[in-house]
């Protein structure tokens, strides 16, 4: 367990509340380090599928809301408390 500051979503992204994550076999590849992950994602928080509910939104955002329940695919970082994803 390690603490982070919770991301702040910027433009058009939305910031979730993860609920669920779920687990694949490129997350297990990514801890085996097998599997990089992408430039500007955290390498040590896996996690690329989440469901949750969305806590804040960036200025840009127009097609969600606060308190819409959404699920997502992630580059990386779905096993945090809360994830930032673009919207577009």
């Amino acid at each position: 367990m390690k603490e982070f500051e919770t991301p702040i979503p910027i433009a058009d992204q939305v910031l979730i509340e993860v609920k669920a994550a779920g687990l694949n076999r490129s997350d297990i590849f990514q801890r085996e380090g097998n599997y990089p992950a992408p430039a500007g994602v955290p390498a040590d928080i896996l996690g690329l599928e989440i469901a949750g509910i969305i806590v804040a939104c960036g200025p840009q955002v127009t097609n969600f809301k606060v308190g819409d329940r959404v699920c997502a695919l992630l580059a990386g970082g779905g096993y945090a408390e809360f994830a930032c994803l673009a919207t577009s």
